[in-house]
């Protein structure tokens, strides 16, 4: 297993649309392992493969930290290839999120609090489930990665002026971060 480097917001690969993982992707096992040790190194509870270079519709959670603390249930960790996510309600909830492509970076960010996630496990078996709470909101965080959105996309323009200064840190590699990130070229 491998601690790959992480992208930062400024990097083209977080702007595409993801592409859908093929059955027989090559390396896809390698790819989960490395996102998984990634993840942990980071102290992330979730990654996407765009935040790793790779424009692929595949993301790996592990939100049990926060899950557990909050409503005592456990998820483990899960490997999600091409998944598809759908509110269950209209209902939103306001929580501040961080992503390891923007470190330091920590915003309010509101979404549904339940969802249905359809995807493909390791396995590639098709897997639904209803899920809410912090678990659903590490999913859509996760998911937007894949659609070339980052939670920063959810703020008002008040918000992201205030937050200038730590972006164009991030953009001319001036931050460090206690995972490796994809050096700057100057």
């Amino acid at each position: 297993m491998a601690i790959l480097p992480v992208v930062t917001y400024d990097d083209p690969v977080l702007r595409k649309t993801a592409e859908p993982v093929p059955e027989k992707y090559p390396g896809l096992d390698q790819l989960i392992e490395d996102m998984f040790e990634t993840m942990y190194e980071a102290n992330g509870v979730g990654l996407a493969a765009p935040q790793v270079g790779h424009s692929l519709r595949l993301f790996v959670v592990d939100a049990d930290v926060i899950t557990e603390e909050e409503d005592g249930v456990s998820h483990g960790p899960g490997v999600f290839i091409n998944p598809e996510i759908k509110p269950l309600s209209d209902d939103r909830v306001e929580a501040e999120e961080g992503c390891l492509s923007l470190p330091d970076v920590r915003e309010p960010v509101s979404r549904p609090d339940k969802i249905q996630i359809s995807y493909l496990d390791r396995d590639f078996k098709f897997q639904t489930e209803n899920v809410e709470g912090w678990y659903a909101r590490v999913l859509q965080h996760e998911n937007d990665h894949l659609k070339g959105i980052l939670f920063i996309d959810y703020l008002g323009s008040f918000r992201k002026r205030l937050l200038k200064k730590k972006l164009d840190n991030i953009r001319m590699g001036l931050v460090e971060a206690s995972y490796p990130l994809v050096p700057k070229e100057l």
